[in-house]
């Protein structure tokens, strides 16, 4: 071979392997799978047209000395994490029979869900960041398929986990006084953060974020919404389903009390504070978990937060005066909330609700007021004692924000200073979403859920029962609205209902199959009644 036909030899592989190196290249930036975040690169999963990124650690393991103090940022890595699994739950005892059990601490992962396929116009698209429920003692990321809602939405979603029950809400003497019992909260603001911080990474934009969230999801939004020293500039609008924003809270010493009795529970009833903190961080989670079941008995309000840390009033007071985050909201809840609790007192082993035994089981609500509920809603107007029972709950009770006049309630304070869209979701042909109690349950708490995140059964194995038939247009027309309202602040639907912003609640959107539109919610719940009954909690 001569000199020159070595050296054109050399100089064409030079080319090509100059060519299959930016080929490499062009092909490894095109991968939209790999992305770079402030701690490290990760590696999604693309299927189902989104590309998905799950797991991904956004603080440290809140164990040791991290037990009960404010969350810590993830520290950095090398190389390329694979984010292609959703963390384990954070700790929890299982409920009602159906919800899971989990011991592990090291839980605190966020999970990122993009459409496969470029942005329109090249920009960047909005986001949507869910907050599970779970009564502040259960739940997790998940149990929440993100896939439809990016999709329907073109949007990018995500969600997280938080710390729950008496790792992230219950408050004791021994812990910092700053955020006692508020460390779930301060869980959801770190992952905000990290929002704020990474987002636009994945095709988001940090300046167009939408927090939505069912049940203590929605109820974390409002305590987020009360807390503007530290929550302001975290999201652009929210979106709280089930939960009454105007709900009275403990305060700091009356949540303590059930810390409290929680440490002597476990023997953690040393005098000295510091003593109590270092034993409670040294006992295994399964005993805190059953101590703190112990504790709360049938009592969902047991580690709802209280008024300490970054929420210094309480959320009525804010939302009365102004000094909330001024944001866009979607608010509201489900026709027949309180009737699924109903059904689960049956299934711990109480008797059903009987012509007898009716007015004791309002008692435990009204108090000296029950006679007078009693004639508002006498237990023969309805199917059963039972459905009498949780129509009266569902309508108003003071023991919990999840009841529709709290609903309107939190819409009147709030509109005016926001623009407020409000809605029910009344479909009552909703899947099941516990065994049937032998009443007629409907549109209850947590039944809107399976039409936004297809499966949902409460359980990683997302096997729930599909939307009936009949029904696809409601599961339709509300993730329209939903996700234009995430993306414009304006919540439109193709052949459906112009939304307009709350002004009475006599023009409430409501969400039934062929029955889309205003009704008058404040009529159908009997509001002008209960707020004679409670002035102090609900205004004319």
């Amino acid at each position: 071979m001569s000199v020159r036909t070595l050296v054109c030899l050399l100089a064409a592989l030079a080319l090509s392997w100059s060519v299959s190196r930016a080929d490499a290249q062009d092909a490894a930036s095109m991968d939209n799978t790999m992305v770079q975040i402030d701690s490290g690169r990760i590696k999604g999963v693309r299927a189902d047209g989104v590309v998905a990124f799950k797991g991904i650690p956004f603080a440290q393991a809140p164990i040791g000395d991290l037990r009960w103090a404010l969350p810590v940022p993830a520290a950095p890595w090398s190389g390329i994490r694979h984010a292609t699994a959703f963390g384990t739950g954070c700790p929890q005892t299982a409920r009602y029979g159906l919800t899971q059990a989990g011991y592990d601490e090291d839980c605190l992962s966020i999970n990122v869900t993009v459409p496969d396929r470029p942005a329109p116009s090249g920009g960047k698209r909005p986001v949507i960041v869910w907050i599970y429920g779970g009564a502040f003692v259960g739940g997790s990321s998940a149990l929440y398929p993100l896939t439809d809602m990016a999709l329907t939405g073109d949007a990018v979603v995500v969600s997280f986990n938080y710390r729950i029950g008496v790792f992230g809400f219950m408050a004791n003497p021994a812990f910092g006084r700053d955020h006692d019992g508020g460390y779930g909260l301060a869980d959801q603001r770190l992952a905000l953060q990290w929002v704020q911080r990474n987002i636009a990474t994945f095709g988001g934009d940090p300046a167009n974020v939408t927090v939505a969230g069912e049940s203590a999801g929605a109820a974390s939004i409002c305590m987020h919404l009360a807390s503007p020293r530290e929550a302001a500039g975290l999201f652009a609008k929210a979106i709280m389903q089930s939960a009454g924003c105007t709900q009275h809270l403990r305060t700091r010493d009356e949540a303590d009390l059930v810390g409290a009795k929680v440490s002597g529970l476990v023997g953690c009833d040393q005098p000295v504070l510091a003593d109590v903190l270092a034993c409670l961080r040294a006992k295994p989670v399964k005993d805190l978990l059953e101590a703190a079941a112990q504790v709360a008995g049938s009592d969902v309000m047991t580690y709802v937060p209280s008024i300490t840390g970054a929420l210094v009033e309480q959320p009525r007071e804010a939302f009365a005066s102004g000094r909330f985050v001024q944001v866009p909201m979607i608010n509201g809840g489900n026709r027949d909330e309180l009737r699924l609790y109903v059904a689960y007192a049956q299934q711990a082993g109480n008797p059903p609700v009987s012509a007898d035994t009716y007015a004791a089981h309002l008692k435990v609500n009204y108090g000296d007021k029950t006679d007078r509920v009693v004639a508002e809603y006498p237990a023969a107007a309805f199917s059963s004692p039972s459905a009498a029972l949780g129509t009266a709950l569902s309508d108003y009770t003071p023991v919990n924000g999840l009841n529709n006049c709290a609903f309107l309630e939190t819409a009147k304070l709030a509109s005016a200073y926001v623009p407020v869209f409000q809605y029910e979701f009344a479909d009552r042909a909703a899947p099941a979403v516990t065994p049937d109690p032998g009443f007629e349950m409907g549109a209850v708490h947590s039944s809107e859920l399976p039409y936004q995140f297809p499966g949902f059964s409460n359980t990683t194995a997302l096997d729930g029962a599909p939307v009936p038939p009949g029904s696809q247009d409601v599961a339709r027309v509300m993730m329209a609205y939903w996700t234009s309202f995430a993306a414009t602040g304006q919540p439109r639907a193709a052949d459906a209902p112009t939304w307009n912003r709350f002004v009475s609640a006599a023009r409430v959107m409501r969400l039934e199959p062929k029955h889309f539109g205003d009704f008058d919610a404040g009529a159908e719940h009997r509001c002008g009644f209960w707020q004679k009954l409670y002035p102090e909690n609900l205004r004319p």
